[in-house]
């Protein structure tokens, strides 16, 4: 559970992303990192400066101050591969809002400027529509508009050149026939792409650390939109539960998702581990995290040697989760600390992206 406090066309991404290949040279990992299948998605969900709000447009020399270490781990090289912009409100976007902090729906500091500057280095951008914090206003914008929510998101993600991360943290009876439309519609304009030459085809879904919370959203997703024969979802992200989990608990969360809960009723069905990326604090309580910087003594060091090499459970048939996801850059809270200097996070996640050889761009993506 993720809480914050306060809480192009095709052709034309392609080539920025092609263009920014060749400006980014991939780091190699060094002697003794962890062996097993490379980790191929490895992203910051970004919060901007206002606890995931993006209320207002920012400076750009100021965003790259607070941020620089996202593309650069001193080493010229980026420090992940993917940038989550979090959130956009789903009933402010189908309602096309414009206020102090929103232009037609989406938040005035999710603009171009901004995904510019991370594709213009060889990292991935994707939208989060929702959080903890606009649980409800999923729940009435599914049960108003579902299909014409989904076609909203998907001519967002054609204006800016993004994927769409779905964020519905409803614990109880969540409306999956009503996110069902939203992902038809949604497919519609953007079919599953599974060479990832189409940033908007990017569509993703949040889960639960384990199989033991948004069980009826996790249970529907894994059964219906995550399947490597039929996939209609990419991935899944299991996201962080509500304190950073030891090396044990971390795996033991992901293991859930790869055994599924056959005694459930309805059953939760395995995931296959290329389905699905494990989620890590980088900003949380008052103190720094060593997962931001000191990779040695970081959770991501202490699970790579198990996410490389986990086995699937019953579905999908290559080893090693998909990758981690770390929550959450620059200022996620209120209150707390933050990702920006002197806390910038080049000696966690960026020497974690060249201990593990982190591509740059990310590649096509495992299918099963």
């Amino acid at each position: 559970m993720r809480v914050p406090f306060g809480k192009v066309k095709t052709f034309a991404a392609a080539a920025v992303l092609a263009a920014a290949a060749l400006a980014v040279p991939a780091a190699a990992a060094p002697a003794g990192a962890a062996t097993g299948t490379p980790a191929q998605v490895y992203g910051a969900w970004q919060c901007s400066n206002d606890a995931c709000t993006w209320a207002t447009v920012r400076d750009m020399a100021d965003f790259d101050h607070a941020n620089h270490w996202l593309v650069d781990r001193g080493d010229g090289h980026p420090s992940v591969n993917l940038a989550v912009l979090s959130f956009v409100n789903p009933l402010t976007l189908l309602n096309g809002t414009t206020n102090s902090g929103n232009s037609a729906g989406v938040p005035v500091g999710m603009n171009q400027a901004i995904v510019d500057y991370f594709t213009s280095h060889g990292v991935r951008v994707m939208l989060s529509i929702g959080g903890i914090t606009y649980t409800d206003d999923w729940n009435t914008a599914l049960a108003q508009n579902p299909t014409l929510l989904g076609q909203k998101a998907a001519a967002l993600a054609s204006r800016l050149g993004v994927g769409i991360e779905i964020d519905y943290e409803q614990s109880a009876s969540p409306d999956t026939a009503g996110l069902q439309a939203f992902i038809d519609a949604y497919r519609a304009a953007h079919p599953y792409d599974a060479s990832g030459a189409d940033p908007a085809a990017r569509l993703t879904i949040d889960v639960a650390a384990g199989d033991r919370w948004l069980i009826a959203l996790d249970q529907y997703a894994t059964a219906n939109w995550l399947t490597p024969a039929n996939p209609v979802l990419d991935y899944a992200n299991a996201m962080v539960p509500s304190k950073q989990p030891s090396t044990s608990s971390a795996e033991s969360n992901w293991q859930e998702h790869l055994t599924g809960k056959a005694n459930y009723n309805p059953a939760i069905p395995p995931l296959a581990p290329a389905k699905f990326t494990g989620g890590l604090y980088i900003a949380e309580g008052s103190q720094v995290r060593p997962e931001c910087t000191d990779f040695s003594s970081s959770v991501q060091n202490s699970t790579s040697t198990w996410t490389q090499n986990a086995a699937p459970a019953g579905a999908g048939t290559t080893t090693g989760l998909l990758g981690y996801m770390f929550w959450a850059a620059e200022r996620p809270s209120t209150r707390g600390v933050t990702t920006t200097p002197p806390n910038s996070c080049e000696g966690g996640v960026g020497a974690g992206a060249t201990a593990f050889g982190i591509p740059i761009p990310m590649p096509p993506l495992r299918q099963s």
